[in-house]
């Protein structure tokens, strides 16, 4: 078994609610129990600027699945919420990222983990630094260490 974490997104129908229901469907993954959520936090959109603010989130789950089968069932739930992919940032219904699978280090074509990115995205360390603070991020130290670092972006927590 390996613990997992995942980034939740979402800024189209009813954001709060795909977050809440995509979190329930984390737990009915295969090989795979939800462990802990985080708050939710509002943020300002990281790609274009004519979009709603986001809601954010992060899940830990403890999974059997390898890798990309994790993955597989991830943009499966995002796929039973509609998300389309229209442009790179863009608004979507429902965006769930593997942030971390254990302490293995990912480079694949379809998976990179950590989560590229996810170092300088206070969406992400902010929740995550509430569930986890003093996880390691492999090859770059821990949670609490890199949302100390990024203080130059908001996330503000709503629930």
């Amino acid at each position: 078994m390996i613990d997992a974490y995942i980034g939740l997104g979402s800024n189209l129908d009813q954001p709060q609610q795909q977050i809440l229901q995509a979190m329930d469907e984390l737990d009915c993954i295969p090989e795979s129990w939800l462990v802990r959520t985080s708050s939710l936090y509002a943020s300002a959109p990281m790609g274009p600027q004519d979009q709603p603010a986001y809601v954010n989130a992060v899940a830990a789950i403890t999974t059997g699945l390898a890798p990309l089968d994790l993955l597989d069932e991830l943009q499966a739930i995002e796929k039973r919420h509609g998300r389309v992919r229209e442009r790179r940032w863009g608004p979507r219904t429902l965006d769930l990222d593997l942030l971390l699978y254990g302490d293995q280090i990912i480079r694949e074509h379809r998976l990179t983990v950590p989560h590229p990115g996810m170092t300088r995205r206070a969406f992400v360390l902010k929740p995550l630094f509430e569930i986890a603070p003093r996880l390691q991020v492999p090859g770059l130290g821990t949670v609490e260490k890199l949302w100390t670092d990024c203080t130059d972006q908001q996330a503000r927590r709503i629930q």
